[in-house]
């Protein structure tokens, strides 16, 4: 991964894709969110849906599966590289988390991530805040997902 230096705003990643099966939405819904039209095909058809659609905590947190993923791909290709390793802090949050389209099983969402504003900490010296916003594209080009979050992520040189 980047140190906070290395990251310009308007920076793209992107961080995989993502197929929601008949039984990835039930077997998520069913232990997460057991609403109808998340369980059942045919309550699902009937629903505003129109079939079987995906919680929206679980796109999101496919997208979450896929960030961590990509982190850890990034970080070992810049240590079989032999660079130093930049080791990003946690999240302070998010805003606008918007399901803007239903996720229907079958569909594949490609999700990618804009680097849309970034300075330095306040509170904690060598620490820098990226605020990227991602978002979710299915198979037909339509945008279905998207978040605005926050990350801390470590200047170059920086002392624990």
């Amino acid at each position: 991964m980047w140190f906070f230096e290395e990251i310009a705003i308007g920076h793209r990643r992107e961080i995989g894709a993502y197929t929601f099966t008949a039984e990835s939405i039930k077997t998520f819904a069913a232990k997460f969110d057991p609403q109808r039209f998340h369980l059942d095909e045919e309550e699902g058809k009937n629903s505003l849906f129109g079939g079987l659609a995906a919680s929206g905590w679980h796109v999101g947190s496919a997208c979450m599966s896929l960030l961590v993923a990509d982190g850890q791909r990034l970080a070992k290709e810049a240590a079989a590289r032999g660079e130093e390793v930049a080791v990003w802090g946690p999240s302070p949050g998010f805003r606008d988390l918007r399901w803007i389209k239903p996720v229907l099983a079958g569909d594949t969402i490609t999700y990618a991530s804009v680097i849309v504003d970034k300075r330095a900490s306040g509170s904690r010296p060598g620490w820098g805040i990226l605020t990227a916003r991602t978002t979710g594209t299915n198979q037909r080009g339509e945008e279905v997902y998207s978040i605005t979050a926050t990350a801390f992520v470590p200047m170059r040189g920086k002392v624990d």
